[in-house]
């Protein structure tokens, strides 16, 4: 197995700055005034450094989640859904609607503005305005493009929703419970960044890293439930708390599966260590999805009905509970909800990525590291890149199974939970045990074995995927037998 560091050292960069500065800062105190603060040294560097990581690792999250996954989330699913989605959204500003517009009103605009606002709208116009080549423009009533084709049309609409957000007026139903009401949000989304510090985007861009990584975070990832549960019930209100309810039943369902999943991960990796779960899977020479393909596919289930998205979201769906159990909430905490479920979902993506798929290591980093110079070249990727790519091809998934999946009843969800993907998860955990026990010798995995394992992962799937008995009821049957109009309640 060919290894190389990541060079991307921002740990060591940001502990042996702070390092440095404390120490000429506490020696300059320490001659001047005759302080003894060069005992403190350690704590305040240290101190430092893991604000600094803190603040680094969320920026990332912050850089790479609104950028690419909320466009994806509005592109990717109008193209699965053969649409154009948002692609012209925000209407023009200097393009009216089937050419009718407010004229050149630049010229009304005082202290000689005028002339280089109209230049500006101009130019915006003919890059960016109306282009009757395009037949999504034309079915939009000919509004403006808003973005280059080829890069992210429609991409300011997520500035837009923004904006709006923050503008809106917050209120508090009057016979909510006020108090319980308000701090239902904060343990929500508190616990969601929490969760951000045990995330490594690297091999050496961590904000935390206990022994019990794993442990930690997913206690973490089960605290919001408490806060979804606890707003449900807050709001006084019926929908707000069939919410609540069902999002509680729900969870309990599949975090059990959740839970037993990354039992499985970490047994057959030998560590609850996060980061080092991400080096078993490099040095061993296989990614665990090869290992535990069942494990990786009910991982993602799991985390889809954890994240609470289609076909999993019946706690917030919209043509039976209004919006669920956040119903009431509005304006900026209504826009720090919507921020914190997408923390939560890309958080499951990085999870995925690091669990099943390597994590910070590059794809095929042994076969291809061996060749001269692009060898090199792809082991010199910094491990913030590889992670980012994967989570954002799981996100992928995410988006693919909304867009092709029908939300499905609520004792469908426990059902399925309970009966089907809690036994799994327990032949899973079987597996491990035996590869860990039994299969695994200390060194790199036989190439026969994740490739027998994948072959039959990937057998079984297809076989229990066709469905011989058209009019059988699977645990996701959402269709009727009965024509529209003669559907008779209870019989179907």
């Amino acid at each position: 197995m060919i290894l190389m560091g990541d060079w991307l050292d921002i740990n060591g960069w940001v502990k042996s700055g702070w390092s440095a500065l404390f120490d000429a800062l506490f020696t300059f105190l320490d001659s001047t005034f005759d302080t003894t603060l060069m005992d403190w040294h350690g704590g305040f560097s240290n101190a430092a450094y893991l604000f600094s990581m803190c603040a680094i690792t969320f920026t990332l999250i912050m850089l790479t989640l609104p950028i690419v996954v909320l466009w994806t989330e509005r592109k990717f699913i109008a193209r699965l859904m053969d649409h154009r989605g948002a692609t012209t959204t925000l209407r023009s500003l200097w393009v009216g609607e089937r050419g009718v517009t407010a004229g050149e009103w630049w010229n009304m605009v005082p202290f000689g503005l005028g002339k280089p606002i109209g230049y500006v709208v101009k130019k915006l116009n003919k890059i960016a305005g109306n282009r009757s080549s395009i037949p999504a423009v034309d079915r939009a009533n000919d509004r403006s493009w808003h973005g280059v084709p080829f890069l992210f049309p429609g991409f300011f609409q997520n500035l837009a929703d923004g904006a709006k957000f923050l503008t809106k007026e917050h209120m508090v139903p009057a016979k909510a419970d006020k108090w319980i009401f308000e701090l239902a949000p904060f343990l929500i989304i508190s616990s969601t960044v929490v969760i951000l510090g045990f995330l490594p985007f690297g091999e050496n861009i961590y904000a935390a890293n206990p022994e019990l990584s794993v442990l930690f975070a997913f206690a973490v990832f089960g605290v919001a439930p408490l806060g979804v549960f606890f707003a449900g019930w807050s709001s006084n209100n019926k929908y707000t708390l069939l919410g609540g309810i069902r999002s509680a039943a729900q969870l309990t369902a599949y975090e059990i599966p959740l839970l037993i999943t990354v039992l499985a991960v970490c047994v057959l990796s030998g560590s609850l260590n996060l980061i080092e779960v991400i080096n078993f899977q490099h040095q061993s020479g296989s990614w665990n999805i090869f290992l535990l393909p069942l494990g990786g596919m009910l991982f993602l289930i799991t985390m889809v009905a954890e994240v609470e998205r289609i076909p999993f979201d019946m706690p917030e769906a919209e043509a039976e509970l209004v919006e669920g159990w956040w119903t009431e909430y509005g304006g900026l905490r209504w826009g720090l909800l919507f921020a914190a479920e997408y923390l939560r979902c890309y958080a499951a993506c990085i999870l995925m990525a690091h669990f099943f798929l390597g994590g910070f290591y590059a794809p095929f980093a042994s076969t291809i590291g061996s060749i001269p110079y692009l060898g090199t070249a792809w082991l010199a990727i910094p491990g913030l890149i590889w992670v980012v790519l994967k989570a954002w091809f799981i996100f992928a998934l995410f988006v693919w199974a909304r867009a092709a999946l029908p939300r499905i009843r609520t004792d469908q969800i426990l059902e399925f939970g309970w009966r089907y993907l809690l036994p799994l998860s327990m032949v899973n955990l079987v597996m491990a045990f035996a590869l860990r026990l039994y299969v695994y010798d200390g060194a790199e995995w036989s190439i026969f074995v994740p490739l027998i394992i994948t072959v039959i992962g990937i057998t079984l799937f297809v076989i229990l995927s066709i469905d011989e008995d058209p009019e059988a009821k699977r645990p996701s049957h959402t269709v009727t037998m009965q024509p529209a109009g003669k559907h008779v309640p209870g019989e179907d």
